[in-house]
Parts: structure tokens; sequence; C-alpha cells
């Protein structure tokens, strides 16, 4: 334990703690919805009930399993879900505000069903080509329709964010009038600041009497802090994805968001945090989308070291340069020999094996573990990285250009 006068916690100051902080907190999980919507992914069954089982298994609170109505698959893939058992997760499915689109997922005997429509002028306009008030009839018939299938009701407007204030507010009050068991805040496009977005929620919070959720695109590198700020404004139900996929730049991270929750807010999530590296090796592994390296959480970086300064640091109390014990996670610490390295690793590395060396001895593998380093040819390397790269463009799912025109012949049957 480390003497807590040595570090001052400013999270956990009292003048300093959110006024409108929620007493509870659900994760609602998208990985299998739109996690899978990453450009290049397609899930097969098993891999969708691995990485839903250990969600389950974990305490996610909200899973949702996908969006029946895109095809027959993914309505057979969700129902087989629906089948599975889940012990501590509620089984969600997405729907248009189409009663076919209900349907599916009742069919699907999920637990929830989200049914979205967009709220924004722009997509009012030029996608769904309706009037303002047409978008609300369409919401409330949606929203009854679905509650009178008995299931949870949770009703999504897209790119909320950039939508009038005040009718977005009257959207949701019809929406609340229906019957909705939740609202959904979505900042599809991740366009909002954090104090934009605790502007438009704590504007809700005050005018609406039902619970609340957000929905984070991560376009500029804000969907953790977004989701942060819409939770202390009240948000009791965030999304995440495992890794942060989903479309273009990805979702706010299952791993960061609680993460943030158990030790920057002081927040029991009530989730396994220390299988939070399993799931995201699992997920990477079924999504085949490789993890940047620097990766917050979940990424190899995380928890290495090379520079002398911090690793001495580090072997001295592991909290000079590190938020969190590593297995807090399920990782292990790690230390990278190279140009910054310093005496203390290789010291610390021969004591490991028994051996003492003099200061000149240590100070002399110190020169040449950086003389090596600095040395090495970066072209090699490089090579490798490029050809690793362009595997990787290769591999991703989907269907290349050459295959869509061999598709359009044969079904056309049109010379291209």
């Amino acid at each position: 334990m480390v003497d807590e006068n040595l570090l001052v916690n400013y999270n956990i100051m009292e003048e300093l703690r959110p006024k409108h902080m929620p007493d509870e907190i659900k994760i609602w999980d998208e990985t299998l919805r739109d996690g899978e919507q990453t450009p290049g992914v397609a899930l097969s069954v098993d891999e969708k009930i691995s990485i839903a089982k250990m969600m389950d298994e974990m305490g996610i609170h909200i899973i949702d399993a996908g969006f029946p109505a895109v095809a027959e698959s993914e309505r057979k893939v969700v129902k087989t879900l629906a089948k599975e058992g889940f012990s501590n997760s509620s089984l969600l499915a997405s729907a248009r505000t189409v009663h076919g689109d209900i349907d599916a997922c009742v069919d699907c005997d999920v637990d929830e069903i989200a049914t979205f429509i967009a709220a924004s002028d722009l997509h009012i306009k030029y996608k769904l080509k309706m009037s303002r008030e047409e978008v609300i009839q369409r919401a409330v018939d949606a929203i009854q329709y679905a509650k009178d299938h008995g299931v949870v009701v949770n009703f999504v407007t897209e790119d909320s964010t950039r939508s009038d204030l005040e009718y977005l507010t009257s959207l949701y009050k019809a929406a609340e009038e229906a019957g909705t068991d939740r609202i959904v805040i979505s900042d599809t496009v991740g366009f909002a600041r954090p104090a934009v977005m605790k502007h438009i929620i704590s504007h809700l919070r005050e005018r609406l009497n039902i619970p609340l959720s957000v929905h984070c695109h991560n376009d500029f590198g804000l969907a953790t802090a977004n989701t942060l700020a819409a939770i202390e404004e009240g948000v009791s139900v965030p999304h995440t994805c495992i890794n942060g996929y989903g479309e273009r730049a990805g979702n706010a991270p299952l791993e960061e968001v609680v993460m943030a929750l158990e030790i920057l807010y002081g927040y029991d999530t009530g989730i396994k945090t220390e299988r939070m590296y399993e799931l995201s090796k699992l997920t990477e592994d079924a999504f085949l989308v490789p993890l940047a390296i620097h990766k917050p959480i979940v990424g190899e970086n995380a928890f290495s070291h090379e520079a002398g300064i911090h690793v001495h640091g580090v072997l001295a109390h592991a909290l000079t340069y590190e938020p969190i014990p590593p297995e807090m996670v399920g990782r292990d610490r790690s230390f990278f020999l190279g140009k910054h390295t310093g005496a203390h690793i290789v010291e610390f590395k021969l004591k490991e094996k028994g051996i003492t060396a003099p200061k000149d001895k240590l100070i002399e593998i110190v020169q040449q573990i950086k003389f090596s380093a600095e040395t090495r040819s970066k072209e090699e390397l490089r090579e490798t990285i490029h050809k690793a790269q362009e595997v990787i463009r290769k591999s991703r799912g989907g269907i290349s250009e050459e295959e869509f025109w061999e598709i359009v012949e044969k079904v056309l049957g049109v010379k291209v």
C-alpha cells in the first residue's frame, strides 16, 4: 500500500465531484452491432456467442446483439444469442422506427429493443425526406408498437448533438409520453466537445423524467471524454465498444470508460475488470483489426517501460509511472531494452538470475544495448512494417473492387 499522503488525488475532492453523477450506472455495449460495422468486419455466430458470453460473465449490463432486419442471417444470429441464456446481461436488438424492424427484434426474443431515427435537420431533410412533425409521429408510433409487445424500449436519435435542442427536447418528450423506457443521445459523428455534451445533457435532464443514455463516436478522439462528461451530468447508461471498434474512428472504448469510472470517479461498476485484457484479445482475434500498440489499457505499450528514469521509478514503486496496477485489467508489466535503457533495469534483470556486476560493467552493458539499438538498420524494420501493413489491408473483410465487378457481370449478364 502506498502512503496516501504522498499523492494528491484531485479526482476524489468533494468540491470537484460531479453534482449530478447517477447513483447507478449500467454499461450498454455495442460491440456486436456498431462494433461489427467496423469496415471489413464480419463476425461468425460462434464468435458473437464467445464475445457475448465473456461480457456476460464479466458483468456487462446490456449487450446489443445486432440488427435483425438487416439480413436473415443477422436475424438467425440474434435469435441464437437470445437462446443462449445470460446470467448478468440484458440482450438488446436494434430497429429503425419501422414495424417490420421491430417485429424482427420481437421474433428474436430479446429483452430490449433500441428503435432509432435521425433528429438533425440535415438528416431529416436529406436522408429521411420527412418533416419534423413526421419524425415525431414515426417515433411515437414505433415506441407504442414496441411497448405493445412487452419489451423494454430504448428510443435513440441519430445525430443528436447537431440537432436543434428545442426540437430534440420536444421529440424526447413525445417519446417519453409514448412510453419509452430510456432515451439515447447520439454523438453520431463525434462532433461534440465535452462542454457541449454537458450543456445538452444538462438541458435534457432538467426537462425529462426518464433515464438517459449516450452513444459517442471517436472522430475527434473525444468519445471517452464525451461519455464521461455525459455521465457527470446524469447519464446512467453509457454505450461502449470493446477496443473502441466501430464505424470510422470507432466508439467509446469499453476498457477506457469502465476503468475511468472505477479509478478516476471511484465508482464500482460491478464489472470484473481483471478479465478486460482477455476480452480485448478475444475480440481483436474475432475482428481481425489489430490494436494500436499505444492503445490505453489494452495496447501492448500500456504497461511497458524503456526510459531509464521511468524504469527506475517503477522499480522503486509502480505508481510513480503507472496509474493502475496492470493486474487490475489482467495485464503484466514489461520492460523494453533500447536506446533509452538505464542501469537500473540491467541490474534488476541480472539480480533475477542471481548475477551481480560492478558499476563499470553495468555501464558497459548499458552502452552496448544503446549502441545496438541506435545502429540497427531501420530500413529492414521499415520494410517489414510496410509489408505487414499491406498484408493487413489485403486481409480486411469485404470484397475487392475486382470481385465486385465480377458479381455485377454475373448477376446482370453484362461485360464491364
